[in-house]
This record gives structure tokens, C-alpha cells and sequence, in this order.
């Protein structure tokens, strides 16, 4: 049973997440369910809930992040849980269709999705972010000072008193952005004049650790305000040329094709030892801007498992060194495998190649099979574009991992599917490890097995197979998707 809330904070974070109840109850994470969700909601400010399944891998990730959080928030935010498969009736009520949802609650009522980061520091910097006011009011000079003296950036809005309806507008904005960004404003204009401004305005103070000399540290926004100008103006600006990527901001990045320089970096102990390379990548990408290319820099121990997995980079390699990549939003990604120089001459030099198109793609590829004459074609990523994307045949791909039991369990059924097929030489039955292989764009893998159909004349619109996984079922499907009449072997049962 849950603990009374009369005696924790007002501000509470409720997670509904695939903690045993055992474990969580003798921590930091309370649990909810139907019995007591609105009695205890209505009691608190702000919460965040996590709907979840115990039997969900994506929560049992989310579990030690969470209760990570927990411990750090506890105090004055409250992380809970509510169990969806006991509690189906509050979980059905606020429209839960897949595990984890989080959803932030305000006095009970449904305010927002939780669309914050799922470490432990992120959702801890969210939710920090959540309590107080959307908008802090600064009155003096030193107001603005502590505020803009921030690991991260701070959006300040300046206006000529309180009935000003830019200021109205300013504070609309700062309640829908809140989770992602740090607002304040004041009705003293003498706090812009510093910064070049004599009118109502709103000051954009990127964070005082990323000052350097290859741009302001302040941007000015002097546009007629709405929330949609607003937000634009902060997506432009709030990262300047060359932001520190992290892994709660890494998705917000990479919208853009972007380039990134990893290496050993630390702003929260070692400032300027983290801008000395920092400054050489800038340097260089001043002379980039406009071109379509976005930088950033990155602690290179954050993002180790990433650069081995997804770029093939060595525990060594690069040793103190920026080690580059460029990952699109395409999904193309490259590597420099020159050795970063000091005066930025090899950055430089990796840059034209980029530009005039001669760098190789770096793909993550088993190798080619030598023999591939079994019913079922093995893809790896090298040989992808060769046997899926061939022009004249259709092709059934299914994506699978060598851990994964339903995937174990499918493979007597594709092979038999395969088989009836293996006479109709307009048709490929394939599949490819999707954990060793790069999975190429327009495909969407987010669990396995994953399975699509990738017809004649329409491989650019790969069609995704929902159906049941049994011999009859993929070959309706077939039947009706395919560009030609399906030639089956020994199978009688009528489609």
C-alpha cells in the first residue's frame, strides 16, 4: 500500500515503470494504482507518471535511471509508478497504448507528455526545471547575473511594465517550454541596455562555460513576439556554432547533419581544458557556416558504446585526440581517420573532401556471405542495396537479433514460407541481424522481429508486414502486395 503524501513535498514526479513494487516501495519511487490515483494526484502540484508493464524491456532499462533520479529529486520532487497490467483502469483513462508512457500531471488533471530525456540526470534536470515558476521575475542587475550564471543557456524577456502584451505572449511561451529551456523576465528595461537594447526584447544568454571569440554570447530578439517566433528564435540561436552535445540533447542535434568532435570533456571540472579543443574545431567551422553542416563536441567516454557500435571506432583510437564523425539526418554517417590535428589543418581538409562528395560512407556490415544458397537469403548492410533493393524482384526482409525468442521461434515458419516460394524467381525471402548490420533508412526496426515487404517499382516505400506469423498469413499478405502472381510450391491450402 502507498505511504500517506501528506508527507512529502508539494511537487511530485509519478512514473509508471517496470520496478518490482518490493524494490520500489523500500526506495525513493512511489506507487500508485486505481484504488488511490486521484486521491493522492489531486494532492500534489506537479507529477510526472510513468505507465509501464513489468514484463517491458524498455522499462526494465528505464528502472535504475529512474530510481537514480528518485534519489536525487527526493526532497522536492516525488517519483511514482503505476503497474499497468494490475491498474488497467487508470492506465486506459489517460490513453496509455505502450509502455513506458510518461505523463506529467498538474493538481491531478492531465497537463503534458513527458518528452524529456530517460537518464537519470536528464529526467533530473527536467524536472527540477518543473518546479517554481515557469518564468523567474528578475528585478535588478544582480538578479540577472545569478540567473544567466548557468550550465546552461537562459532566455530572458525585458519588457516595459506588467500590462506589456509582449510580456502576456513571453509568459505563454515559458509555460509551453519550460521542460526544455530556462526562462526569466523583468520589467526593468536598464537590464538590456548592457546588451545593446533600449526596448522591449528578449535576450538569449548562452551558457557562460561556452563563451568564445568566434560569437556573441548574447543574441537579441527584436521581432514581433508569439510563441511560434519565439520558439524559432530559441531553436536558431540556444546552440551557437558549436554546442556541447550530451545524451539528453544529442536527439534535439541531430535533426541537422552534424559533426562532432569526441575527446575528453569536462565542464563541470576542467572548463578550459574542455574549450582548448573545442576552439580548434570552431575555428575551423567559421569558415563552414552556411553550408548546410552543424558542429558540436562531446565527452567521448559518454558516447563509447555509440562510437563502437554505430562507427566502429577502437577503445584507442584517437587517444587524447578528437576523434570526428558526421552523422546525417539521413542516417549517412563518416569517420576522419586522419589524426586530428592542432592547427585544425586536418579538420579542414576532412571538410572539402565531405563537401565535394569524396568521402566512403562508413557502414556497420558483417561480411558478405561466400555462400548464400539457402531458401532463406542472408542480407548483411554491404550487400542490402544488391539483394533488397533489386529492381526486378520482390523482397520480404525480416530484421531479427540472435537473442531474440520470437525470432527463434518465426524461423521454422519463414523457412517453410521461403521454401513454397523458392520456385517463383520473382521473389526473395531475406533477413538480416539488425543488431551487427546497419539498418538502412525507411526502415524502422524498433524491436524483432521486424519484417517488411520492399515490392517492384516501389522500393522507396517499403511496406511493413502486421500480420499474424503463420505460413497462411504471409502468404495472403504476399499474394495481395505483390507485383506478380505468386508461383507456390507443394502448398494446396486455398488463400
Amino acid at each position: 500500500m502507498a505511504p500517506t503524501l501528506g508527507f512529502f513535498p508539494a511537487v511530485t514526479l509519478v512514473v509508471l515503470s517496470g520496478f518490482p513494487a518490493a524494490v520500489s516501495s523500500r526506495r525513493d519511487v512511489l506507487e500508485l494504482g486505481d484504488a488511490d490515483f486521484d486521491y493522492l494526484a489531486t494532492e500534489h502540484e506537479t507529477m510526472l507518471v510513468k505507465f509501464y508493464a513489468p514484463w517491458c524491456g524498455h522499462c526494465k532499462k528505464l528502472a535504475p535511471e529512474f530510481e537514480k533520479a528518485a534519489s536525487r529529486l527526493k526532497g522536492s520532487v516525488q517519483l511514482a509508478k503505476v503497474d499497468c497490467t494490475a491498474n488497467s483502469e487508470t492506465c486506459s483513462r489517460f490513453g496509455v497504448s505502450g509502455y513506458p508512457t510518461l505523463r506529467i500531471f498538474r493538481y491531478g488533471k492531465d497537463s503534458a507528455p513527458y518528452d524529456g530525456p530517460r537518464t537519470a540526470e536528464g529526467i533530473y534536470e527536467t524536472m527540477r526545471r518543473q518546479t517554481g515558476p515557469d518564468s523567474m521575475h528578475l528585478k535588478t542587475k544582480d538578479d540577472l547575473k545569478a540567473f544567466v550564471n548557468n550550465h546552461d543557456a537562459s532566455i530572458v524577456g525585458v519588457f516595459s511594465g506588467t500590462d506589456s502584451p509582449r510580456l502576456a505572449e513571453f509568459l505563454k511561451a515559458a509555460t509551453l517550454l519550460r521542460e526544455q529551456f530556462r526562462f526569466a523576465h523583468s520589467t526593468n528595461l536598464q537590464l538590456a541596455e548592457e546588451h545593446g537594447a533600449d526596448s522591449e526584447c528578449v535576450l538569449l544568454f548562452r551558457p557562460p562555460r561556452l563563451a568564445n571569440a568566434f560569437e556573441d554570447s548574447v543574441v537579441i530578439f527584436r521581432d514581433y513576439l508569439t510563441i511560434g517566433s519565439l520558439r524559432r528564435f530559441i531553436r536558431d540561436h540556444i546552440y551557437g556554432l558549436c554546442p556541447h552535445m550530451t545524451i539528453e540533447n544529442r536527439d534535439r542535434l541531430r535533426v541537422r547533419d552534424l559533426l562532432t568532435a569526441y575527446y575528453d570533456l569536462d565542464y563541470h571540472h576542467n572548463i578550459p581544458g574542455s574549450n582548448y579543443w573545442r576552439n580548434r574545431v570552431m575555428k575551423v567551422a567559421s569558415k563552414y557556416v552556411g553550408r548546410g553542416l552543424t558542429f558540436s563536441v562531446a565527452n567521448k567516454k559518454d558516447f563509447l558504446l555509440e562510437l563502437e557500435e554505430d562507427f566502429g571506432m577502437g577503445t584507442s583510437d584517437g587517444g587524447e585526440l578528437p576523434f570526428i564523425t558526421i552523422r546525417t539526418r539521413l542516417g549517412h554517417k563518416y569517420t576522419m581517420r586522419e589524426e586530428f590535428t592542432r592547427d585544425g589543418a586536418s579538420l579542414q581538409r576532412f571538410l572539402e573532401d565531405y563537401f565535394a562528395g569524396r568521402l566512403k560512407r562508413y557502414i556497420k556490415s558483417e561480411p558478405i556471405p561466400e555462400k548464400n544458397s539457402g531458401a532463406v537469403k542472408v542480407v548483411v548492410a554491404e550487400s542490402f542495396d544488391q539483394v533488397v533493393n533489386d529492381p526486378d524482384k520482390d523482397v520480404l526482409i525480416q530484421f531479427f537479433s540472435l537473442s531474440c525468442p520470437h525470432c527463434k521461434k518465426l524461423e521454422p515458419v519463414y523457412g517453410e514460407l521461403a521454401d513454397t516460394l523458392r520456385s517463383d524467381p520473382k521473389i526473395v525471402i531475406a533477413k538480416m541481424n539488425a543488431v551487427a548490420n546497419d539498418v538502412p533508412l525507411g526502415y524502422d526496426v524498433q524491436g524483432f522481429p521486424t519484417i517488411y515487404f520492399a515490392p517492384i517499382g516501389r522500393k522507396d516505400e517499403p511496406v511493413r508486414y502486421q500480420g499474424t506469423r503463420e505460413l497462411k498469413d504471409f502468404l495472403r499478405f504476399l499474394k495481395r502486395e505483390a507485383s506478380h502472381s505468386l508461383m507456390l510450391s507443394g502448398f494446396k491450402d486455398e488463400l
